[in-house]
């Protein structure tokens, strides 16, 4: 066994080349290698260490699958992985497997993976002296006239001999006579025998003769095989046919149709009668597949079709034809017809997939080789030249090797499984012949998912109406997202963003890591807090993790949970009760006193309305059930009562309303004493509402901290344009004798606003909606929010100081 090899010089071209073919085509393969391995060899019989050759890696040979890889199942080599030696796994005959004397090369391609590497292996099987030359039959026999001239030739059964080259037949030796001498005709690579006549016959004298033809090879030692030729000498017929050429060739395509005239052939005769009438047919030496395919009429001389005719087994076919006449003896003339088969494209072309991987990642680069792939075609010439492409629209192309036919398929582009997770990539190859045949060959190509994308809420920010007094430790809303990926990268947790929160609500807030459901610990009061903002976080379990938030912005919604609060009566001791003393000759309509109050709540549960509930006289006193003012109905008389009370009934409009009650007492007197007794009357009760004066001091300093608050969160968020809601805290006084307040704020294309006692002019009630909520025309104009919350402001502010000033006074 050796390696063939070339001078320093060629080795040096082929390195260059061999460079050249890795940097265009990556490692799909790097060299081809040659052994030369004898038939009939021994199983296990080294042909040559590859893996050495090919300067792989003996250590790695079994981690990257190191193998021969081919279509024949019938595989002659083997390799073997602990030691990269390329043995024989068979027992090889090579006239089986190569017909004819030319070189007999097998080639074997050698894949390794990790990386992909395809490497080819040339084989070449050269011949040992295995087969002895044989005859058809062991017998021949001559008929020959006795005044047959010499020089006469007659073609003697040619010998077969498988074997090729020098081991195939040399030379034809005949047993020594007077008569005969052998000679050998040499047409293509066949050597044809002829007994020659070199010496007239004569019957009288012999008329027989026995004769030996000894057919020897080239081998060392040489083998041989004998022909008994029998001479009978005959006394009349002394011309035999003659053909017009030694040689015909004529081509036929190889679709042609049975029963087919392909050539008619003709030979002459000058004698007459019998001697003259000449009959065809065809060598007794010809291989026994071309008396299979065609037949020789024997009176006509036409060469008709009988079988089937395939270029691709055979593309030559050589019929020697003898014409013989009917004289006695009878003679022969011989001539050969050689037929050539011309190739017609009736194969289509074979797609082989070498390797295969099913699955890619989604995120592979392009260029990234899924697979190998042969194409073959057994037509020839243009009908076996062949076209390869892709057909169906998918981010894969063909990247030709440097050997023809050997392809890769890559990926031409980038993936994304969440666009397209499945592939099927139709391959189409087809031949140059007329009309071209084409094949397809469809792979299947699964894309795996990689965590490329983060969790997603469906609305971020999030907007959230919470009823104040909420239960502690019950959910109260729940956050969801969702995540394009597969299994762990899809698998969704939440989380509550604490860090850097100055935020104390944040401690009692939680949230379920499953399925998003937030709970607060504690229950919130609207009085304290109006809306409140946390952020949630998604993270999905994928490596490494990915992850979004979402804002939330909570807006607590009032409850009736607060009940009116008496402001004026007060008394000393707490008690909401107060005297009133009036004159006796007041007219009807006289103020007598109004009574104030304050509710905590806003809208319908901070809406209060007055009602007497207890009255001495009906007639006398009237209630403004709005303003809670004290009015005389008609002018006093001598025979009404001095001293007059009143029970006054303070409820809020809530679902459940709450109240108060104010009891003031009216004391009617004579004029001078009415005055006199309001100096001392105004001194004592400067000291009694001087803790009325300072409460209404803090309300209206807490007024008007909240309006500049708001003024301040209102252009801030004009200028940011971060959310389309603003909330303002606004001190608003809608009727005498009430404080009150709203709180006012956008959400999409309508403005909603808790109002206090009295709704503006304009707005209307929502149907459905909470009872204290009203939807106010959208004034987009930064303008005409401040103006409209100024002017709210400054009634406020004048009703709290003409409050202060009446308590004074």
């Amino acid at each position: 066994m050796k390696i063939t090899t070339g001078s320093r010089t060629m080795n040096g071209y082929w390195f260059v080349f061999h460079v050249a073919v890795l940097l265009l085509f990556g490692k799909e393969a790097f060299s081809q290698i040659r052994y030369t391995v004898p038939e009939e060899v021994a199983d296990g019989t080294v042909a040559g260490n590859v893996a050495k050759d090919l300067g792989l890696d003996i250590n790695s040979l079994t981690d990257r699958r190191f193998r021969v890889v081919s279509g024949n199942k019938d595989a002659f080599f083997e390799v073997n992985q602990d030691n990269g030696a390329l043995y024989v796994r068979k027992k090889i005959d090579r006239e089986v497997l190569c017909q004819g004397s030319g070189a007999c090369l097998l080639e074997l391609k050698i894949l390794v993976e990790n990386p992909l590497e395809m490497h080819y292996v040339v084989v070449e099987i050269t011949d040992v002296n295995d087969h002895s030359p044989t005859f058809s039959e062991r017998n021949q026999t001559f008929e020959i006239a006795e005044h047959t001239l010499p020089r006469r030739r007659f073609q003697v059964h040619t010998a077969r001999d498988p074997d090729a080259g020098m081991n195939s037949i040399r030379t034809y030796t005949l047993t020594p006579n007077d008569h005969f001498e052998i000679d050998v005709l040499q047409s293509d690579e066949d050597k044809i025998p002829f007994l020659v006549l070199k010496k007239s016959l004569d019957r009288e004298e012999k008329c027989s003769h026995s004769l030996v033809v000894t057919a020897v090879d080239g081998g060392k030692p040489p083998r041989s095989g004998t022909l008994n030729v029998t001479v009978i000498v005959l006394d009349i017929n002394d011309n035999r046919p003659m053909f017009t050429k030694e040689i015909y060739e004529i081509s036929v395509p190889e679709n042609v149709l049975v029963d087919t005239k392909i050539f008619k052939i003709n030979a002459t005769d000058p004698d007459e009668n019998l001697n003259g009438a000449v009959e065809y047919r065809l060598g007794k030496t010809l291989k026994k597949k071309v008396y299979d395919i065609f037949e020789l009429d024997k009176l006509s001389g036409e060469i008709i079709v009988k079988g089937l005719i395939d270029y691709e087994e055979n593309d030559v076919y050589k019929l020697d034809v003898e014409a013989s006449d009917k004289g006695t003896p009878p003679l022969t003339g011989e001539c050969r017809v050689i037929i050539k088969i011309t190739d017609v494209n009736d194969n289509p072309p074979e797609i082989e997939i070498t390797s295969l991987s099913n699955s890619v990642s989604e995120d592979s680069k392009p260029g990234t080789v899924i697979s190998l792939l042969s194409v073959t075609d057994r037509d020839s010439g243009v009908n076996g030249n062949i076209i390869t492409s892709i057909i169906s629209d998918v981010p894969f192309e063909l990247k030709p090797s440097y050997k023809e036919n050997i392809y890769s398929l890559v990926t031409k582009g980038l993936l994304d499984r969440e666009k397209v997770s499945y592939y099927e990539i139709t391959m189409k190859a087809t031949d140059c012949g007329e009309p071209p045949l084409s094949t397809f060959k469809t792979l299947s190509i699964q894309i795996s998912d990689v965590n490329d994308n983060i969790p997603q809420f469906s609305q971020n920010p999030l907007q959230v109406y919470l009823s104040e007094n909420n239960v502690p430790g019950k959910p109260i809303f729940s956050v969801s997202a969702t995540d394009k990926d597969l299994k762990d990268n899809a698998a969704i947790s939440y989380h509550i963003v604490r860090e850097g929160s100055k935020n104390d609500i944040m401690s009692f807030l939680s949230v379920n890591s499953d399925n998003g459901q937030i709970t607060a610990l504690k229950g919130f009061d609207f009085e304290t807090l109006k809306t409140f903002q946390f952020q949630v976080v998604a993270s999905d379990s994928g490596t490494p993790p990915l992850s979004n938030n979402v804002t939330v912005n909570v807006f607590l919604l009032d409850q009736n949970d607060n009940a009116p609060v008496i402001l004026y009566p007060l008394s000393s001791n707490g008690s909401a009760q107060g005297v009133e003393e009036i004159p006796r000759n007041v007219n009807a309509g006289h103020l007598v006193t109004k009574v104030r109050a304050y509710d905590a709540d806003i809208g319908y549960n901070g809406w209060l309305l007055f009602s007497l509930q207890e009255v001495t006289d009906h007639s006398l006193f009237a209630l403004d059930r709005y303003t809670g003012q004290i009015r005389t109905l008609r002018s006093f008389t001598e025979t009404d009562e001095p001293e007059h009370k009143l029970l006054i009934l303070v409820k809020d409009n809530g679902n459940v309303s709450l109240s108060a009650t104010a009891t003031v007492i009216v004391k009617l007197v004579e004029p001078k004493e009415a005055f006199a007794a309001s100096d001392v009357k105004s001194a004592a009760k400067d000291v009694e509402d001087s803790n009325v004066i300072f409460y209404l001091v803090i309300t209206l300093g807490a007024v008007s901290v909240l309006f500049l608050v708001s003024i301040i969160v209102l252009i801030a968020m004009q200028c940011s344009k971060s959310t389309d809601y603003t909330s303002k805290y606004l001190p608003e006084t809608n009727y005498d004798g009430t404080l009150c307040h709203s709180i006012q704020y956008r959400s999409g294309e309508k403005r909603y606003m808790l109002v206090g006692p009295r709704m503006s002019i304009g707005s209307t009630i929502v149907p459905g909606s909470h009872a204290n909520t009203l939807v106010m025309p959208d004034r987009r104009r930064t303008s005409e929010e401040v103006r409209l919350t100024y002017s709210t402001y400054r009634a406020s502010s004048s009703d709290v100081s003409q409050l202060l000033f009446g308590l004074q006074d």
